[in-house]
């Protein structure tokens, strides 16, 4: 039991850092363009 009053404010600070560098990652642009780099691979650059 004396184990839960320690796991439970990990936990809730391990979420908190996930959830903030899922909206650091959104405000900084790393989900604007998906589909992009997967056809750059497909583009013939040659010249």
């Amino acid at each position: 039991m004396e184990i839960l009053f320690l796991l439970i404010p990990i936990s809730l600070i391990l979420i908190g850092m996930i959830i903030w560098a899922f909206l650091w990652a959104i405000n900084s642009g790393q989900f604007d363009d998906l589909e992009g780099p997967a056809h750059e691979i497909l583009m013939d650059n040659d010249t």
